[in-house]
């Protein structure tokens, strides 16, 4: 699901005609919900298809495919952002899929307890498999502006802020060799992430 709201739905036969043709109504209430289970707790997180239909779709594909199973939190900032989703607890980071387009202008915001994709300064356009849930109010230096393209957040978290908060307050030390800052000293595993709304 990659919408709420009404949608139009068409089914197409093999030979081009038109089996069905009409429209689907996908209420707010069925907004899909990710359980993330990691080494230090579980986070619910409730996904926002209406606002950011390219990003949920792209976050789904990879929990449906089982790639966030052993991945850690590599980048922890206590009055910032807990970032993970692309390396290993040996730091190895693992193959992507390709970038998507960058949502950030969707009228959600960084704000504590939101989740939003991580990117590359440039090009803007390459998000790809990490994200970050902002441990703190962010919006003023992560939020799309007319000087800042942004960060897309495209969900929050609705059980489990404890748990976040427990994530930013382990100790981090920097990895000289891989040239990595903020780096916990005992790797958070996710052990599983599972759609379960």
């Amino acid at each position: 699901m990659v919408a709420v709201g009404t949608v139009s739905v068409g089914i197409t036969a093999g030979d081009g005609s038109s089996l069905y043709s009409g429209s689907l109504t996908i209420p707010l209430a069925a907004q899909p919900q990710v359980t993330m289970v990691t080494s230090l707790g579980t986070l619910v997180i409730e996904l926002n298809p209406a606002k950011a239909p390219i990003t949920v779709d792209n976050f789904l594909n990879y929990t449906e495919s089982g790639f966030y199973v052993n991945k850690i939190f590599h980048r922890v900032i206590s009055n910032f952002v807990i970032q993970g989703g692309g390396y290993t607890a040996d730091l190895q980071q693992a193959t992507t899929s390709a970038a998507i387009k960058l949502e950030a202008s969707n009228g959600l915001s960084n704000t504590r307890g939101t989740i939003a994709m991580a990117r590359l300064s440039s090009p803007v356009d390459s998000a790809t498999s990490q994200f970050f849930f902002n441990v703190v109010d962010n919006s003023s230096i992560l939020d799309a502006s007319t000087t800042n393209s942004g960060y897309a957040v495209f969900g929050k978290v609705v059980t489990g802020l404890d748990v976040m908060d427990n994530i930013k307050a382990v100790p981090t030390s920097t990895v000289t060799s891989l040239g990595m800052t903020d780096v916990p000293v005992t790797p958070v595993v996710i052990n599983s992430m599972v759609q379960t709304q």
